[in-house]
Order: C-alpha cells, then sequence, then structure tokens
C-alpha cells in the first residue's frame, strides 16, 4: 500500500482541539446570523416605515444592514417575507394581552390590569414604537394586505375575548351594542398613545420617558376602565330598575 495512502490518525487531544475549533466555528456562525437577522429586521423597519414597500429594493435593505443580499434569502425566503416579519415580530401581538385578559378566575382589575400593562410595553423599547406605528400607516395607505390580515387574525378574535370578559364581569347574558363599545372605548386608551406619542412628548413628556412613568400609566389606565365598566354596570342597574318599577 502506498503510503501517501495510509494516513495515521490524528492523536485524541488534536481531534478534540480540531472539535472544539468546529463547535466554536458553528456557534460563531449561529451567533452572526442571529445579529445578522436582527439587523435586517431593524434596518427594514426603518426603510419601509419611510418609503413603503414598493419602493424600498432588497438591495438598500442588504446595505443598510450591511449583510449580503443573500441573507435575505436565507432567513426570510424573499422581500414578501422579511416585511411580514417587520410588520409582525419587533412588537409582539398586542392583541395577546387582551387574550390575557380573558380568565375566567381573574378580578377585573386583574384582567385589565394585564391588558394595560402588556400593551404598553414596547413603550420601553426606545423609538421602536413610533416606527410600527409609521409602518402601520403606511400599511393603511399602501396596502399589501397584511394589515387586513391581521384584523381577521388577531384583532377580532382579541376582540371578541375582549367583550366576553366585560360580559362576564357585567354579569350580561348577551353581548350588545354597549359592550363593543365599551371594549373599544378601553381599548382606544392605550391605542392613543401609540398614535398621539408626538403630540404628548411635545405638550407633556415627562409622562413617557421612562419604563416607571409607562408603568404608571397602566396603573392609571387601570383604574379609568374599571370606572367606565361601574359606569356601565350602574347603567344597566338602574335599565333593570326602570322595567320593574
Amino acid at each position: 500500500m502506498n503510503s501517501a495512502d495510509h494516513k495515521t490518525p490524528p492523536p485524541a487531544a488534536q481531534q478534540g482541539a480540531e472539535s472544539s475549533h468546529a463547535d466554536a466555528d458553528v456557534r460563531k456562525q449561529r451567533s452572526d446570523g442571529a445579529e445578522a437577522r436582527t439587523r435586517l429586521l431593524q434596518a427594514s423597519l426603518r426603510l419601509f416605515a419611510d418609503k413603503g414597500f414598493s419602493k424600498t429594493s432588497t438591495r438598500e435593505i442588504a446595505l443598510a444592514a450591511d449583510v449580503n443580499i443573500a441573507a435575505i434569502k436565507y432567513y426570510f425566503g424573499d422581500k414578501a417575507g422579511l416585511y411580514r416579519a417587520v410588520f409582525t415580530e419587533p412588537m409582539g401581538n398586542t392583541c395577546d394581552y387582551m387574550y390575557m385578559s380573558g380568565h375566567s378566575e381573574q378580578t377585573l382589575q386583574e384582567s385589565l390590569a394585564g391588558f394595560f400593562t402588556g400593551f404598553l410595553e414596547p413603550f420601553k423599547q426606545g423609538d421602536l414604537v413610533q416606527l410600527c406605528v409609521r409602518l402601520h400607516f403606511r400599511e393603511m395607505l399602501e396596502p399589501t394586505g397584511l394589515w387586513a390580515e391581521d384584523i381577521d387574525n388577531n384583532i377580532k378574535p382579541a376582540h371578541a375575548e375582549m367583550v366576553a370578559m366585560l360580559a362576564r364581569h357585567l354579569g350580561a347574558s348577551e353581548i350588545d351594542d354597549e359592550i363593543h363599545r365599551l371594549a373599544f372605548s378601553i381599548v382606544s386608551l392605550p391605542l392613543h398613545m401609540f398614535v398621539a406619542r408626538d403630540v404628548i412628548d411635545a405638550i407633556r413628556p415627562n409622562l413617557m420617558n421612562t419604563p416607571a412613568a409607562i408603568d404608571q400609566w397602566a396603573a392609571k389606565m387601570t383604574a379609568y376602565a374599571e370606572a367606565m365598566v361601574a359606569f356601565e354596570a350602574n347603567r344597566r342597574a338602574a335599565l333593570i330598575q326602570k322595567k320593574k318599577s
């Protein structure tokens, strides 16, 4: 046998070193990959919010994120997949907090506090909220179908959870227009902060400039919403009393 064809296995120590280097390379690739994906999300969020889906190219996204353009295909499939991720991932699904508020064993205060705390949590992440709001406005003006999909798949079911929770605490056997109106009014409390952040900052910036300030909003809104539910409960009780008299 040709001596060149016979290769002596490397010593165990050398094998271990090679294995360690290989493992380190894999970990580095995974770490770099996660970082590249994050950079793509951050860069495309700004570009999509500023220019919209159709006027933003994958080349400028890759350039802004400092990644190879092939990374878009690798992580998101295509530009549409990247846009979907940007539209849904950065703030999470705020509708989840409506689902969280619907546990039957929770008091009204606990349900409302969980809802407002979760809904307002993104404000603790810097300018992320403003960018996401601008992207949503952009989607409404130049629809790709994601907003309509979000309404059907997330907002409508979450609203149903909210009205069911309110009906339970009001002791209502049926969900009528007044309960829907109450649910929309409660949700409008935190939603206004997303829409009017610039106005609030211009008038009273200290109300939103720290995580503690955001937590205080959640506590205050819980109290405001409890008062709204109490008003509706009293209105219903008065109607019942009027029918009896």
